[in-house]
């Protein structure tokens, strides 16, 4: 918590102002029940018209004073805690998206969501309530302490037995709603992980009629969160019971006592009133609080969770001195490259092992294998989505380690496996590759990507609506927009990770057509399933448990590679049944 407490190093002078307008406030407050104690005893006693309207309008003038502060404090704080928490809020989103994809797994989405919304929302309550509670309760219990005891020492022993009861009901439930506090951010999380999880895969969830058991899945997780916010809530729900009795005991006590008093002539009518009222002002003031100590935990444990994503040191980052590559080819060369997936992904043994091929400027390569041969993580390693553990991959005779992670991402067109687009119009996702394009570039790149056709039927062509995650468009015409969207950055390097595994034959094969005649400079490589994706590469690189078991062309492979004449035994054998 006080770690990140840091951040309000620049609102230090709004800081600065909120503590003089608050010590204003409370001298202001604290004078009053002094002025009424002024007005009984010489005023109304003595019958003295003029000196209780005198003093009246004093009283009015100095509540006024004292509302203006309270208003202008109170938007001080405010601005000061939103302010503060947006910072904390952009600190979390630059982490997040330096992060590896190791380092985004190891948090998972839904964690990362509730980070950066929930619990940041916690300690902008929490500062704002510090702001405006925390700074001004000490001056008001100090003060009224100290006009309490000047009033009357004797009565004062009242209010210190109060305030040691108070400590210790206050120090009984924090002690047992800290712990709570911890579990209900770590529900939060699961219930976000299972609403995201029913939103994004609502179609496989409706097609395999698994809706009810989605839906219990929710409740389960609802109301373990609801479960466990009643309990903390059912634990706070007696402070303000027992609090509110304190009050009215101390009340009844003080005027007990207090008349007991001033029949005995130590003090007079008005005095006992102020005293009572100088009570009030100490136990509202540890009420307060409590009321902050309330929020403590919660924004204690949120404090934590946020700290944990900033503390991070992202693995992937770029070199201290960069080697700059100048004009740049393509040219991509593998040298014993071995990748490992961290021991807690449950992956000991290396996805990627002793790796070692080249692709040229003008040649596409395809990467072709079975079910978790690798190829994926291979081209991940380019673009350096991951890291390498061992060896290390050239980009025209430079380490991709030693190139800014900007300069070396501009040069490569990924078409990832998992096609992602974004909400907006078709215009904005291809401008997404690259946001200069003109309206000639974007189309020239969707008449390759083969998706003119299926755009032109929409209403707004290029300026039609593409719903999140693109969910009002089929597999291949996502598949197509992702292919244009890489197409029109015209990169050195395109990596089409398994693009074309939607396409039926026809789509594919004119899309293959109209790629090696638009990237004939560029350096290409094919992830593939499919043997008809690959079967005009100029080399053919076929994995298995993550090692090359074989490289050559499509009729050198047939000849001298059994598993690569398996995988097309095995697709032909389908496309015969079919």
């Amino acid at each position: 918590m006080i770690a990140l407490l840091k951040n309000l190093k620049p609102y230090r002078r709004s800081l600065i102002v909120i503590f003089i307008l608050m010590f204003i406030r409370t001298l202001s407050e604290l004078l009053l029940p002094y002025m009424m104690s002024d007005i009984i005893n010489n005023g109304v006693i003595n019958g003295d018209t003029a000196y209780i309207l005198s003093m009246g309008g004093i009283m009015l003038v100095i509540a006024l004073f004292g509302g203006s502060t309270s208003i202008l404090s109170s938007y001080l704080s405010a601005k000061t805690g939103v302010g503060f928490a947006k910072d904390i809020r952009a600190k979390v989103f630059r982490k997040i998206t330096a992060f590896s994809q190791h380092e985004m797994d190891e948090f998972g989405a839904s964690s990362l969501i509730t980070r950066s919304t929930n619990d940041i929302t916690q300690i902008q309550n929490v500062v704002i309530m510090m702001t405006r509670i925390a700074i001004r309760a000490p001056f008001m219990a100090i003060g009224s302490v100290i006009m309490a005891i000047s009033t009357d020492l004797n009565l004062s022993g009242i209010i210190l037995v109060v305030v040691v009861l108070m400590g210790i009901i206050i120090a009984s439930v924090a002690s047992r709603t800290i712990p709570m506090f911890k579990v209900i951010q770590k529900k939060v999380d699961q219930l976000n992980l299972v609403i995201r999880e029913r939103l994004t895969g609502l179609r496989v969830i409706r097609a395999f009629n698994r809706v009810e058991k989605e839906s219990l899945r929710f409740e389960s997780a609802n109301r373990e969160l609801m479960e466990t916010t009643v309990n903390v809530n059912r634990v706070m729900a007696v402070m303000m019971p027992l609090m509110t009795l304190i009050f009215n005991l101390t009340t009844i006590a003080i005027v007990w006592y207090g008349t007991m008093r001033i029949d005995d002539g130590f003090i007079e009518i008005g005095s006992m009133m102020a005293f009572l009222q100088y009570a009030m002002m100490l136990l509202f003031s540890v009420m307060m609080l409590t009321m902050v100590f309330i929020m403590i935990p919660r924004a204690s444990a949120s404090a934590t969770r946020i700290n944990d994503v900033l503390a991070v040191s992202p693995e992937i980052t770029d070199p201290q001195r960069t080697t700059m590559a100048g004009a740049m080819n393509g040219h991509i060369r593998f040298e014993n490259v071995t990748f490992s997936y961290h021991s807690d992904h449950g992956a000991e043994a290396a996805a990627i092992n002793d790796i070692s091929f080249e692709s040229k400027p003008g040649e596409v390569t395809a990467i072709i294998g079975g079910t978790g041969s690798g190829k994926s993580t291979l081209v991940s390693l380019i673009p350096r989505l991951y890291d390498v553990t061992k060896g290390r991959i050239l980009v025209d005779g430079i380490d991709v380690r030693e190139m800014t992670l900007k300069d070396l991402r501009s040069r490569i067109g990924l078409v990832p496996q998992k096609t992602f687009l974004f909400s907006g119009t078709v215009e904005d996702n291809i401008k997404y590759g690259d946001e200069t394009a003109d309206e000639a570039t974007m189309m020239k790149a969707l008449e390759v990507a083969q998706a003119v056709a299926f755009i032109d039927e929409k209403d707004g062509g290029i300026q039609s609506e593409v719903a999140q995650g693109g969910a009002n468009l089929s597999g291949g015409q996502k598949q197509r927009l992702s292919i244009a969207r890489a197409l029109v950055r015209h990169p050195e390097i395109y990596i089409f990770d398994d693009s074309f595994s939607a396409l039926d034959y026809k789509t594919e094969s004119k899309l293959r057509a109209a790629l090696m005649e638009q990237l004939g400079n560029s350096t290409v490589l094919i992830v593939a399933q499919k043997v008809a994706s690959v079967m005009e590469a100029d080399r053919i690189i076929v994995l298995d448990e993550g090692r090359i078991v074989g490289e050559g062309t499509h009729e050198e492979l047939l000849e001298t590679n059994a598993i690569y004449r398996e995988i097309v035994a095995s697709q032909l054998k389908e496309e015969a049944i079919a």
